[in-house]
């Protein structure tokens, strides 16, 4: 396992590009198994979730891989072994998406219970209800999920909301699930999220008929089948968020090419009001800091409100702020891993259950710690770069999951990130 050499504090300041969207990718990578042939994906990022849904989707019997330009192809004419096989979807979540588009070209489906980042009770029980509605039966066997429509599925009325808000890779599921249906499916309280209206738009140039993207209420009337498809996949609005937050923290500027201000305006409502300036110029953007970090109330919600993948990168950002700021975490409960890990660096944090109390400190000091996940490595990254110090951060290979090589991207701006082979 890599660990992180970081030597701090530095101010970061340059221009640095951000890259193609890993929760969007994910998800469209499982439509492709709605049009048999090669389909083509451009901007996916180089990431290790983007290769285990590779091997997921090659098990299945497709063939994966990139072209000369570096776009990812994906050959779905032959789908011969309907199975997620749990060796490869215990390590990435998402790999639940192929439930929904292979029971609707296959008839049939095993997917193993999902797994992926430790942060807390992710249940797949709408997936299954939606599913369900849609006319397939499902039994849980040995730790999978296996799915049955031999007649195919019927478009239904679905709720898809939850105790939490809705669920994304819920909508992703039961959308692929549909466009295949027979007669009109409408999916309420469907998951707004921009990653969801990738989704939606890869599918219409498929030859899905989808209306009312964008929005919590998606009408889809099946067709017969879809077709291959070449789409390239939006930014990473996470990606562009732990990069607006690292200026900050550090004290610098950078400018951001490739970045949604669109999709991210909770998250640039918090950083001006904190004393960040974000100043957006088309698809760039320029993010910085000279004065005080203030204190803020963060509570995370489901798109478009504040999300819960930046929560851990905020709250390091506010363990230097002047006074004492609040966040409470409203989609995992229990994403409180890093809390203990920025604890060690001398933030002052105070967690009650899904609320965590921020107390400013001065400075934060270097310390060995460990990643527990995705979101939570790259916090300690962001703590790492503006510590007196230096910072050594194990188990890396988290943030490998969702950030491409960010020592690479980072150290041309004035990060000291080294990569030290475990």
């Amino acid at each position: 396992m890599d660990t992180f050499r970081i030597e701090g504090p530095v101010r970061l300041s340059g221009n640095i590009r951000v890259n193609g969207s890993k929760n969007a990718s994910l998800p469209i990578m499982a439509a492709t198994i709605l049009g048999a042939g090669k389909s083509v994906l451009k901007s996916v990022p180089h990431l290790s979730d983007i290769s285990v849904c590779g091997e997921l989707l090659k098990g299945l019997g497709c063939e994966v891989g990139r072209n000369s330009d570096g776009d990812l192809f994906i050959d779905s004419t032959t789908i011969d072994n309907p199975v997620g096989e749990y060796d490869i979807v215990c390590r990435m979540r998402a790999s639940i998406c192929v439930l929904g588009p292979l029971l609707a070209r296959c008839g049939r489906a095993e997917v193993s219970m999902p797994g992926g980042c430790a942060i807390g009770d992710r249940p797949v029980d709408i997936h299954l209800r939606g599913l369900r509605e849609l006319g397939a039966k499902i039994d849980l066997k040995n730790g999978y999920i296996v799915a049955e429509a031999p007649d195919g599925l019927k478009g239904k009325e679905i709720f898809l909301g939850g105790s939490f808000g809705s669920t994304v890779l819920g909508t992703a599921n039961i959308l692929m699930a549909a466009v295949l249906a027979k007669g009109q499916t409408v999916i309420e309280s469907a998951a707004c999220e921009p990653e969801i209206t990738s989704l939606a738009k890869c599918l219409n140039k498929m030859g899905a008929k989808i209306t009312g993207i964008d929005s919590p209420r998606l009408v889809i009337d099946g067709v017969k089948e879809l077709k291959p498809v070449e789409f390239e996949v939006m930014a990473d609005r996470i990606e562009a968020g732990t990069f607006m937050i690292a200026a900050a923290i550090t004290a610098g500027e950078l400018k951001l090419e490739n970045c949604r201000v669109g999709d991210m305006m909770a998250v640039i409502d918090k950083l001006r009001n904190i004393g960040v300036t974000v100043e957006a110029d088309g698809d760039n953007c320029v993010v910085a800091r000279k004065g005080a970090i203030k204190a803020a109330d963060i509570t995370t919600q489901p798109y478009p409100g504040f999300p819960t993948d930046l929560q851990a990168q905020f709250m390091t950002l506010l363990s230097l702020a002047e006074g004492n700021s609040v966040i409470i975490e409203k989609i995992f409960p229990d994403r409180f891993m890093h809390v203990a890990e920025l604890s060690r660096m001398a933030a002052n944090l105070r967690k009650e259950g899904a609320i965590v109390v921020v107390a400013g400190v001065k400075k934060l000091i270097a310390a060995p710690v460990m990643a527990s996940d995705l979101r939570a490595s790259a916090a300690l990254v962001l703590a790492a770069l503006a510590a007196e110090g230096t910072t050594m951060v194990s188990r890396v290979y988290h943030i490998d999951r969702g950030y491409e090589k960010i020592e690479k991207r980072l150290n041309p701006v004035g990060a000291k990130i080294s990569r030290i082979k475990v």
